[in-house]
């Protein structure tokens, strides 16, 4: 049996007073993930798209950034991710990013190496990826 179409409009596209109104909160709270899964400056660059080190270095200063859209998807899936991994690994998630993979779409690979050089498309798997384990447990 097919499931039923998405009857819900499609959201409306985030206004430039949203974005600036979520930026500093998805900020905040990026920090705060990355502290937990102890990210290098790097890491943490690579993972919200490549911002430049000045950039990113004015905006953990200020505890404060101005996101894009495409940095505030990358800090929703991030989130995902960690609560997903919260709800699978409590005790153990937080160093779960780092640690090889044998499940087939990581062929060996930790998730963070993934991640990093993947991408969007790679936050979403992963995210999508937990959020299954998430729903058959």
């Amino acid at each position: 049996m097919r499931p039923a179409p998405n009857t819900q409009p499609p959201a409306p596209p985030l206004r430039r007073v949203d974005l600036q109104r979520l930026s500093g909160p998805a900020f905040r709270a990026f920090l705060n993930l990355a502290r937990v899964w102890e990210l290098s400056v790097d890491e943490q660059r690579a993972l919200l798209g490549g911002v430049p080190r000045t950039t990113f270095q004015r905006w953990r200063r200020n505890r404060d950034a101005r996101l894009t859209l495409d940095q505030l998807e990358r800090v929703s899936h991030l989130l995902g991710i960690y609560k997903n991994l919260q709800i699978l690994l409590p005790t153990t998630g937080d160093q779960w990013i780092r640690r090889p993979n044998a499940n087939p779409i990581f062929s060996g690979h930790s998730a963070l190496a993934l991640m990093i050089p993947g991408g969007i498309t790679w936050l979403c798997r992963i995210r999508e990826f937990l959020g299954g384990q998430v729903s058959d447990g």
